[in-house]
């Protein structure tokens, strides 16, 4: 059995994702999926199990269907259900009790006998004939879309969906305005030989279709478990103290988030308790208008101007902005503290680091050791222990560290310089070069003669 229903399904007719051959325990990859929390719980004696189903197609579609013939059917098992015209193959999601509360959640008459039938668990002929059905769909979308192109109209198709034996085609498209497309209708069932029928969606329903990963870093709502999509205002985006920047509140689908409408209540109900952000404070440092509340802190933020005066925004908790708005009533203006600071918080001290099992340290590279110490030109950057007298022996090393080898300098006058300002040139910089060379301790462990004997004695104090 394969998810070739799913969405993500690869050209090998296996889900692209969960790499489950479409057999798991969720069924499928979680579009709009229900845990079946009475699994397992016995029915009361003498009460009949309910014989309505719910079954999974393509990507969100779902439909409620009746179990007359008494199979015994387990979430998972592909079904063949009665269509118009036709039958069509579809993955059972839920049985027993819990569909008959699902039937009244979408406002679906409970009565089961107004529902279509289930005729019989799929065949190995009823799959094939899916299979080869179900693999039409990306070139029908693609040509659709081309004579749409052509036609000229003002639509988007976003997608196909086959009907189980491959007699009908659904073709979903979303549209600002209603389109006229009686003729683009005819033009489309000569082309692929089926009989087609067009259904308009929402912007919201194309994006739970086709499904998506959202700013939080999660699968959409709406192509996971959110079915009622509740109207979105800017109006939530404010009650939250939000800024109203589209890029940000906007999702997939180009509206605004639903999410904004999950804490909206709690945020409502706190508001309620909170002095009127209308109300003004009037101090003596002039007169504070309300620019955000902070339901977390319990604060409210006013900004105060005066003329010849810089802004100033100013926090108030909540307990002193009312006090100040009870004096208002009375006529008085109060002497506050614009720049009143916030009390600290205490410091809840986390459970430390403990190397239990013999692991490094997690902080071995926080204070890295350097790897030598910079040697100054001319001593200029000595540190204070390499300091001496100048012309002055250097320090004795210490023990462990030997003193390298005197270089060896050659005895006798200098080589006759060549003629001109040039030989006098060059022997300038050959002194400098000596000097460079002893200001790096190129002579180390002291100044020794040529011959190698011992350092001179310092003089005495």
């Amino acid at each position: 059995m394969s998810c070739t229903g799913c969405s993500t399904v690869g050209a090998d007719g296996k889900p692209a994702g969960c790499k489950s051959n479409g057999f798991c325990t969720t069924s499928g990859c979680n579009k709009l999926g229900v845990f079946d929390w009475l699994t397992g719980v016995p029915l009361p004696n003498g009460q009949q199990a309910f014989d309505g189903i719910e079954v999974r197609f393509k990507n969100t579609r779902k439909g409620f269907y009746r179990n007359t013939s008494g199979l015994q059917l387990m979430q998972g098992d592909l079904v063949t259900v009665d269509a118009s015209p036709g039958h069509d193959v579809g993955m059972v999601s839920l049985t027993g009790e819990l569909v008959r509360a699902q039937m009244a959640r979408r406002q679906v008459t409970v009565e089961t006998y107004e529902l279509r039938k289930v005729l019989r668990k799929s065949t190995q002929e009823d799959i094939d004939r899916w299979h080869a059905a179900r693999k039409l769909e990306d070139e029908t979308m693609l040509a659709s879309r081309q004579m749409v192109r052509e036609a000229k109209l003002d639509m988007k198709v976003t997608d196909v969906e086959y009907q189980g034996d491959g007699t009908k085609a659904t073709l979903y498209y979303t549209a600002e305005d209603r389109i006229d497309f009686r003729g683009i209708v005819r033009t489309m069932s000569d082309r692929f030989k089926v009989r087609l029928e067009m259904k308009q969606i929402g912007a919201r329903q194309e994006t739970g279709r086709v499904g998506g990963i959202g700013s939080c870093g999660r699968e959409l709502c709406c192509s996971t478990w959110l079915t009622d999509f509740r109207s979105v205002t800017t109006s939530a985006a404010r009650y939250q103290q939000l800024a109203l920047n589209p890029q940000k509140l906007a999702g997939q689908c180009g509206k605004l988030k639903c999410c904004l409408n999950y804490e909206l209540d709690m945020y409502i109900e706190a508001i309620k308790s909170y002095p009127s952000q209308n109300a003004k404070l009037k101090t003596q440092q002039g007169t504070g208008a309300h620019i955000k509340t902070d339901i977390f802190s319990g604060k409210m933020w006013y900004g105060f101007k005066k003329p010849g005066e810089p802004f100033i925004m100013a926090g108030f908790p909540i307990e002193v902005v009312r006090d100040i708005l009870a004096q208002n009533k009375e006529g008085v203006e109060p002497l506050v503290d614009l720049n009143m600071a916030d009390e600290p918080e205490p410091l809840v001290k986390g459970p430390d680091y403990e190397n239990v099992v013999g692991q490094d340290d997690l902080t071995r590279f926080d204070n890295k050791a350097r790897s030598g110490k910079k040697r100054s030109r001319g001593g200029k950057g000595r540190r204070d222990g390499d300091r001496r007298p100048e012309g002055g022996p250097r320090p004795q090393q210490a023990q462990g560290n030997a003193p390298r080898p005197p270089q060896q300098q050659q005895a006798g006058p200098r080589p006759q310089q060549a003629q001109g300002g040039e030989g006098q040139r060059q022997g300038d910089r050959g002194g400098r070069n000596d000097r460079r060379r002893r200001g790096r301790g190129g002579n180390r462990g002291g100044d020794r003669p040529p011959g190698g004997g011992a350092p001179p004695t310092p003089p005495a104090a």
